[in-house]
């Protein structure tokens, strides 16, 4: 288990989740009157731990993203019982992503419908919350894929850099 830890490939997947949170963290301290804390869980769900389809997977892991939570925004326009909407949610958002060949990112999918429809009920409950919150997982999915295509590239340069040494 311990050695697990300091294989190349765990390192640089702690470092890249470590950099993304750092990144979505400073937003939240800078722009403390948006929702930048949602950054940081959309962040570690798109960078991926294996580096052989971490790129496919972070493309798809933020397609997921976008798809949970556009379904999260518009459910979160209808004013019915929240615990139905979600229900609803999550039938439309795993019926969506399994069309859209998703499978494998649908938990990310999930979790941002999440991100997007759990609100107070009031007067600050409005749609501009959910467009909010749909635009804060978006920039940590953002953040997220910079990185892994940064890490990758970095990896690549490294690889034929190697490959030319010999």
């Amino acid at each position: 288990m311990i050695k697990e830890l300091y294989k190349p490939n765990t390192v640089i997947y702690i470092l890249e989740c470590i950099l993304g949170l750092c990144i979505c963290y400073t937003l939240y301290k800078c722009f403390p009157q948006h929702q930048f804390y949602w950054s940081m869980i959309s962040v570690v769900l798109v960078i991926a731990p294996d580096g052989k389809d971490s790129n496919r997977l972070a493309f798809d892991r933020i397609k997921a993203n976008i798809l949970g939570s556009s379904v999260g925004l518009l459910l979160f326009l209808i004013r019915i019982p929240n615990l139905f909407l979600i229900c609803l949610g999550v039938m439309l958002t795993i019926a969506i992503g399994i069309f859209l060949k998703l499978n494998s990112a649908l938990r990310s999918a999930l979790s941002a419908l999440v991100i997007v429809m759990i609100h107070e009920e009031g007067e600050n409950s409005t749609w501009h919350i959910g467009l909010e919150r749909m635009g804060c997982v978006i920039v940590g999915c953002i953040v997220g894929l910079l990185i892994t295509l940064a890490f990758n590239s970095f990896h690549s340069l490294k690889k034929q850099g190697n490959n030319v040494d010999r």
